[in-house]
């Protein structure tokens, strides 16, 4: 904890994936506030990992090409390892987009029929696009994107809404350079959408299983990870409401990180921050078609 002469203060957090997901990290912090006051828990959280557990035997039904094994990593590849720490010099930027960006990108996405336009949806396909060329530009090659999805909804039966653990899956979509370059915006979101209504009960099931047999992780070129909607400033405490909270900066150029906006609590903008860290030459590029694909 760091105190300021202002008598506000700053905490700062450190927790391991396989403890909590984003929502579970909301309850956590929930139940910390209402002990922090001496109330019992705001939610009584569920505990039972066998609720996640594979299936015996494991059943892998689908091919997943949003996973690779651990020996299959090649040597030096940045493609696959989203999670490592980059040796590269890296610039980082908070970009902005305001409600009416967001309403301007899903304005861009009616031109498809099947694509629903949601602010997750069009703001993950802007970025998955301006990342992708701003990468050395090669039109044949494959750019795949991973982003987060809740399952407890989408189980049979559904997880406990209390269930506090880690139950999001990656979903994905992939798309040549060429196509990210040339291809109907709409048609980028609907790609996006695509990915996360593949993500049924089967489906995740056969994710589990498939981490099971081979021990592997999530195989991607970018990562999405968003805090936007996590209400991790919403939590009451007896000394109030947080002014803000955030992710910190961390030596990764292929994971992207979506946040609610300066001051968001406050309800003037819900419009969203995103932090990126890339090399110099690749960061100006990224910032240059981050404005001009708004345009």
């Amino acid at each position: 904890m760091t105190s300021f002469k202002c008598g506000g203060f700053a905490i700062g957090f450190t927790t391991s994936h396989t403890t909590f997901d984003g929502l579970s990290f909301k309850t956590f912090l929930d139940n910390l506030a209402a002990l922090a006051a001496n109330k019992p828990l705001a939610v009584i959280p569920c505990h039972d990992r066998h609720l996640l557990a594979a299936r015996s035997p494991p059943r892998v039904s689908f091919p997943h090409h949003e996973l690779i094994k651990l020996d299959n990593l090649p040597t030096g590849s940045t493609e696959s390892s989203v999670f490592e720490a980059s040796k590269e010099e890296l610039d980082f930027k908070v970009f902005q987009l305001t409600s009416h960006n967001i309403l301007s990108l899903k304005e861009k996405a009616k031109g498809s029929t099947n694509a629903r336009a949601t602010g997750f949806n069009v703001i993950t396909a802007h970025i998955w696009r301006c990342k992708a060329l701003s990468a050395p530009y090669n039109p044949s090659r494959s750019s795949t994107i991973l982003y987060a999805v809740d399952i407890r909804p989408r189980l049979n039966p559904p997880l406990p809404k209390s269930f506090a653990g880690n139950a999001v899956l990656t979903a994905y979509a992939i798309a040549k350079c060429e196509e990210l370059e040339k291809e109907e915006f709409s048609r980028l979101v609907e790609m996006v959408t695509e990915g996360a209504k593949r993500m049924s009960d089967e489906y995740a099931r056969s994710m589990i299983d498939w981490g099971e047999v081979h021990s592997g992780f999530p195989h991607g070129e970018v990562l999405v990870s968003s805090w936007w909607r996590l209400g991790f400033e919403e939590v009451e405490y007896p000394w109030g409401k947080p002014k803000y909270c955030c992710p910190v900066v961390y030596h990764r150029k292929d994971i992207i990180l979506v946040f609610p906006p300066f001051g968001g609590s406050s309800g003037d903008d819900d419009g969203i921050n995103i932090i990126v860290a890339l090399p110099p030459k690749e960061m100006d590029k990224f910032e240059n078609l981050f404005y001009m694909f708004l345009n």
